[in-house]
């Protein structure tokens, strides 16, 4: 959970893991992977990124081979 805040723990843990943003938002948060470094491999902003984490925003599906990527490199 380092360099995350309590808030955000709690927001993706809420969210629907249904959700392919909450998914990456779990793996980072339980990893410590920073919000930055997927903002830069996803090529978005950080408030974008911390928005999927979050569940209010959808990642787009031209995002989607991206964040696969982060995910099947962790797990």
């Amino acid at each position: 959970m380092i360099g995350y805040s309590v808030g955000m723990v709690e927001a993706n843990k809420e969210a629907s893991i249904k959700n392919l943003g909450v998914r990456l938002g779990r793996m980072c948060i339980k990893q410590g992977i920073p919000v930055a470094v997927v903002a830069k491999h996803c090529k978005v902003s950080r408030t974008a990124v911390y928005n999927w984490f979050r569940g209010t925003a959808q990642p787009k599906k031209s995002k989607e081979p991206a964040i696969h990527q982060l995910l099947g490199s962790v797990q």
